[in-house]
């Protein structure tokens, strides 16, 4: 058995590029679109939205900001159907307008059967023309949404996955995994803007935790109102 002293070691700065440091944000070999924020770019692979990988939202119960998070890529993401698996709601068409996002792109398929949704979300993702997918799956477990995660990567397509808060505690194939919440007030934040403003946690990249929150800063005031029109929408629909 050689002696230690003898043994080799190798100067990280010899290391091909290609190979991905733990203590470094990982340079996305996938594609990838801007978020819309350029401090939440920041803290992502690649500095967007993969590509070919599963996104995870997790989010408390009763929150559904994932539009607020999501439209300005979706909006960038080409010209082809947005499809909407499971959504809890009917979007309102003017707030999406609004952002660049037309309201006929969007498919949106309704089912409450487990099974249906899953396999709308392969079906989508198969689609050449499909640009994203939009996933609402509160029960699917994490072999299911690995296969959800290979079909992404194969037809490359973008793909976003809400689940409930609790989840985050199960394992998950998700390249990106981050929890979203409306933002909390301070003394010097004005209430509409805590309206608009979120809140993210980053649970998984490939690179170094992230300890802080990432803020994303309230819009400007015409969005508000269309935000705040689609959120009485949304309360009136769930009273009815």
């Amino acid at each position: 058995m050689p002696a230690l002293a003898s043994r080799s070691f190798v100067d990280v700065h010899d290391i091909h590029a290609d190979v991905w440091h733990a203590h470094a944000l990982s340079h996305a070999a996938l594609p990838v679109i801007a978020t819309g924020d350029a401090t939440l770019d920041a803290q992502l692979p690649g500095g967007g939205w993969p590509i070919g990988a599963l996104i995870e939202i997790v989010q408390p119960p009763g929150v559904h900001s994932e539009w607020r998070l999501l439209l300005p890529a979706l909006a960038q993401s080409g010209h082809g159907p947005v499809v909407l698996v499971g959504a809890p709601h009917l979007p309102f068409a003017p707030a999406l307008a609004a952002q660049g996002l037309a309201a006929q792109r969007l498919l949106w398929v309704r089912t409450p059967v487990a099974a249906a949704r899953l396999w709308a979300c392969e079906q989508a993702l198969r689609c050449a023309d499909v640009n994203a997918v939009l996933a609402w799956l509160p029960q699917a477990r994490s072999d299911q949404l690995r296969r959800l995660q290979m079909a992404a990567t194969e037809y490359r397509k973008l793909l976003f996955v809400m689940r409930p808060a609790q989840s985050q505690a199960d394992a998950s194939p998700a390249a990106l995994r981050l929890q979203l919440q409306p933002q909390t007030a301070t003394q010097h934040t004005d209430a509409a803007d805590i309206a608009d403003g979120l809140e993210l946690q980053l649970l998984k990249r490939r690179g170094p935790p992230l300890d802080q929150s990432v803020y994303l800063q309230a819009r400007a005031g015409p969005m508000k109102l269309l935000l705040a029109a689609a959120h009485a929408l949304d309360c009136s629909t769930a009273r009815a």
